[in-house]
C-alpha cells in the first residue's frame, strides 16, 4: 500500500490512515451531502424552527409518506438529512431512548441528553469492523423547561453540539455563512422571524422561490412546547410574508 494515497485504508472502518483519517467516516459525511437535500435549523428567543427540502423521487409515490421530519416525543422533533433508510433506524433508536428514559425516570428526556445518546450510538459505529456509520446528520429540537429553546446537531462521527443556527447536507457551508450574518444582527428572534429566517436562508442558498409543497417546516414554541409540522397553508403565509418583505 502506498503511504498517503489512502489506498486500502478505506476498506475497514477501524483502520486509521497514516494521516490519522478514517475514510469510511468521511464517506458517511459525503453520503449525507450526496442526498442532495439542504436542511436548516434556527433557534429564536422563544422558539426553534427547522426547514428542509421535500423531494419526492417518484411521481407515483404518495407525497404524505415522504418526510425528513420525525416526532420523537410529543415535545421533541428530529430532522434527518441523508439516507432515508438510515434515518428510520436512527429515529427508532431515538424513540426507544426517550421512552426508556421516561419509563425509568418518570419525566421527559432532556433534549441535550437525547442528542448525546444519539451521538454515542454513532460514535460506537465508528469503532467496530462489522458496523458502518449511519449516513445521517440529525438536527434535534425542543424546549427545555429551564434552558428554553434547544437546537442540537449530531453527525456520523458521533460529534454533537448545541447551536443558535445550523445547517446540514448539500451547500452546508454556504448556509452557515448566510446564517452567521443573519444571526449576528438579531440573535433574539421572535417566532415569525425564526421561521422566516430559516425559510429565507434556504431560498437564498438554493436560489429558488419554493412552493409550500416543496419544503417541510417543523417548529416548537415556548408557549406551546409540542413539536409540530406546519401545514402547507401556514408555510404559504410565511412565504408570502417573506416575498412582501423582500
Amino acid at each position: 500500500m502506498s503511504r498517503g494515497t489512502g489506498a486500502g485504508y478505506d476498506r475497514h472502518i477501524t483502520i486509521f490512515s497514516p494521516e490519522g483519517r478514517l475514510y469510511q467516516v468521511e464517506y458517511a459525511f459525503k453520503a449525507v451531502k450526496a442526498a442532495g437535500i439542504t436542511s436548516i435549523g434556527v433557534r429564536g428567543k422563544d422558539s426553534v424552527c427547522v426547514v428542509t427540502q421535500k423531494k419526492v423521487p417518484d411521481k407515483l409515490l404518495d407525497q404524505s409518506s415522504v418526510t425528513n421530519l420525525f416526532q420523537i416525543t410529543k415535545f421533541i422533533g428530529l430532522l434527518a438529512t441523508g439516507l432515508p433508510a438510515d434515518a428510520r433506524s436512527l429515529v427508532q433508536h431515538a424513540r426507544n431512548e426517550a421512552a426508556e428514559f421516561r419509563f425509568k425516570m418518570g419525566y421527559e428526556i432532556p433534549i441535550d441528553y437525547l442528542a448525546k445518546r444519539l451521538a454515542d450510538k454513532s460514535q460506537v459505529y465508528t469503532q467496530h469492523a462489522y458496523m458502518r456509520p449511519l449516513g445521517i446528520v440529525a438536527i434535534v429540537l425542543g424546549i427545555d423547561d429551564e434552558l428554553g429553546p434547544q437546537l442540537f446537531k449530531c453527525d456520523p462521527a458521533g460529534h454533537f453540539a448545541g447551536y443558535k443556527a445550523t445547517s446540514a447536507g448539500h451547500k452546508e457551508q454556504e448556509s452557515v455563512n448566510f446564517l452567521e450574518k443573519k444571526m449576528k444582527n438579531n440573535p433574539q428572534l421572535s417566532y415569525d422571524e425564526t421561521v422566516q429566517t430559516a425559510v429565507s436562508a434556504l431560498q437564498s442558498i438554493l436560489l429558488e422561490d419554493f412552493k409550500a409543497t416543496e419544503i417541510e417546516v417543523g417548529v416548537v414554541k415556548a408557549e406551546d412546547p409540542a413539536f409540530r409540522v406546519l401545514s402547507t397553508e401556514e408555510i404559504d403565509e410565511h412565504l408570502t410574508a417573506i416575498s412582501e418583505r423582500d
